[in-house]
C-alpha cells in the first residue's frame, strides 16, 4: 500500500511536467552535473521571470514529453537533466543559457524542444545567435517604413513634375511676353 502514494506523486509529476512541455514556446535540456546550489541559483536568477528551470528524474520527463507528442527527446535523457521550460522570448532564454555555460563549463545544453520539433545543442546555439525579438521587430518596421516612404516619392513625383512643368511654362511665357510688352 506504501506504493500508491508514490505512484500517484509520480502521475501528478508527469501530469505537470507534461502541461509544461505543451504550454511553453521551447524546452531546453541541460545537464547540470556540478554545479553548485549558489551557481544553479545564480542560472535561474540570470533566466528571468517568463523561464523555469527545473530538475526532473529522466524517466517521468520522457513519459511527459511523449505524452505531450513529442518525439526526438528520448536519447537526451541520460545523466541528470534539468528542464528550462520557456514561455517568453526563447531567444533571449538561450542567449542566457549560453552565456551562463561559457562562464561555467559544467553546464551542458544537450538539446530541447521549439514549436514541438527537438532540436539540438548546435540548434539551440544558432538560436542564440539571433538578435532579439525586439531588435527584429524594429529592423522589419524599419524597412517597412523606408519602402512606404519610396512608395509615397514615388506617388508624389508625377503631381511634382507636373507643377515644376507648369511653372517653367509660366516663366517661359513671361519672359516671351516681356519683350512684346517693352515693344509696345
Amino acid at each position: 500500500m506504501a506504493d500508491k502514494p508514490v505512484r500517484a506523486d509520480k502521475a501528478t509529476a508527469v501530469a505537470e511536467l507534461t502541461e509544461q512541455f505543451r504550454s511553453s514556446g521551447a524546452t531546453v535540456l541541460t545537464e547540470y552535473r556540478g554545479l553548485t546550489v549558489s551557481q544553479m541559483t545564480q542560472l535561474r536568477r540570470s533566466l528571468g521571470t517568463e523561464v523555469t528551470y527545473s530538475v526532473a528524474k529522466n524517466t517521468l520527463a520522457k513519459r511527459a514529453a511523449s505524452e505531450a507528442g513529442i518525439d526526438g527527446l528520448e536519447q537526451l535523457f541520460t545523466g541528470p537533466t534539468a528542464l528550462t521550460f520557456v514561455s517568453g522570448d526563447v531567444v533571449e532564454a538561450a542567449k542566457s543559457l549560453r552565456e551562463f555555460a561559457k562562464a561555467n563549463p559544467l553546464l551542458v545544453i544537450k538539446g530541447g524542444v521549439f514549436e514541438g520539433k527537438a532540436i539540438t545543442a548546435a540548434e539551440v546555439n544558432r538560436l542564440a545567435d539571433l538578435e532579439s525579438r525586439e531588435v527584429l521587430l524594429a529592423k522589419l518596421a524599419g524597412g517597412m517604413k523606408a519602402n512606404l516612404a519610396k512608395a509615397a516619392a514615388l506617388f508624389q513625383a508625377p503631381l511634382s513634375k507636373t507643377v515644376r512643368t507648369v511653372a517653367a511654362l509660366q516663366d517661359k511665357r513671361e519672359q516671351e511676353g516681356a519683350p512684346a510688352a517693352d515693344a509696345a
